[in-house]
């Protein structure tokens, strides 16, 4: 009986969502098929269809494997010994992959695949929200270190935040030649000036 490996087995799937990605973020959900990714991965589309029963699932495959990385980042700045450092960090790096012009142009259809799709529709919700999740959790964390404004709700805190990211997209999409390293540094400042504890004479 023929045993599957599963180092190879993932990191083969993985290959064909990434040159998935690339052919979504330059033809678009509609306009991609399955022959332009098999093309672009290097393999036939029985090997494909072997991984994935549709071109729809790997587009969905795309957005479940990036929130589970997202929740993995997250996961792993919740157990740091300076929440507030680690937030920051995050965000940052959040922010700089989003505004890539490959992972714009696949938010936006996203956006359009959602508005036609109700399944997928929920993914992209539930990936919002479990972004959001993450976030307050640091947030919290920071609060009770005392890093935080203690009068900050952390859950809006969170959507707040988890809305910079989203505005990078915007940011990218407007300017093809967004000095990104300078509004990651800016977008590090607005948090901190946002987020720091206020002091008695600035409260009034």
């Amino acid at each position: 009986m023929r045993t599957v490996d599963p180092a190879k087995h993932a990191a083969k799937r993985r290959a064909i969502v990434d040159a998935a990605a690339g052919c979504f973020a330059e033809k678009g959900f509609e306009r991609t098929t399955t022959a332009d990714i098999c093309r672009a991965a290097g393999i036939s589309s029985g090997s494909l269809f072997h991984y994935f029963p549709s071109k729809r699932a790997v587009f969905t495959a795309i957005f479940t494997d990036d929130a589970a990385e997202t929740a993995e980042r997250l996961e792993a700045a919740a157990k740091t010994d300076e929440p507030l450092a680690a937030l920051l960090d995050v965000v940052t790096e959040l922010a700089g992959q989003v505004a890539h012009p490959a992972v714009v142009r696949l938010v936006l259809e996203a956006a359009a695949q959602a508005a036609r799709d109700d399944d997928f529709a929920a993914l992209i919700q539930r990936n919002d929200a479990a972004l959001r999740d993450g976030l307050a959790v640091l947030v919290t964390r920071a609060v009770v270190a005392g890093l935080i404004d203690p009068g900050i709700a952390p859950r809006a805190a969170a959507g707040w935040v988890a809305g910079l990211i989203d505005a990078m997209i915007s940011r990218a999409g407007l300017d093809p030649d967004l000095d990104l390293a300078a509004e990651q540094a800016i977008l590090r400042t607005i948090l901190i000036r946002f987020l720091r504890p206020v002091s008695p004479t600035e409260g009034g």
